[in-house]
């Protein structure tokens, strides 16, 4: 599988620009859309990307290894590509994530419900309206 391919590189490599112009101009930092999801079939780790160095390598996103803290950070493409699993698994694409929710609201609800995963039904199922009871 293509991790990352042509039209999902370019958004990101877009959003990692006007991420950079904001910064050099003294702007308030933008907020994009993730447009990258990729998991691992095996566990919970799960990183949501929105924006792409210009290495080519370099992805800036949310990132849930499955310990209940979803963290903002930076994350290495090839080394996600480069990791093997059990049974010649590897790091997935998820071919059908689309989103309307910028990262902060990403990021808010998942280290609210403590799970990308939780994160993603909740603004699936609430439309992006914070749920203030249980789970999603």
């Amino acid at each position: 599988m293509i991790l990352l391919p042509e039209k999902i590189r370019v958004a990101l490599l877009v959003n990692g620009a006007l991420h950079r112009v904001a910064q050099r101009d003294n702007l308030p930092a933008p907020d994009p859309v993730p447009v990258l999801k990729l998991f691992n079939p095996c566990g919970a780790a799960t990183w949501l990307a929105s924006e792409l160095d210009e290495d080519g390598d370099t992805l800036f996103g949310l990132a849930d290894l499955g310990f209940g803290c979803p963290e903002l950070g930076y994350f290495s493409l090839n080394e996600l590509a480069s990791v093997r699993l059990p049974l010649g698994l590897r790091i997935e694409r998820d071919e059908h994530f689309s989103s309307h929710h910028p990262l902060s609201l990403w990021t808010q609800t998942a280290r609210r419900l403590g799970s990308l995963t939780w994160a993603e039904m909740s603004l699936k199922r609430n439309g992006g309206v914070p749920n203030r009871g249980g789970r999603a």
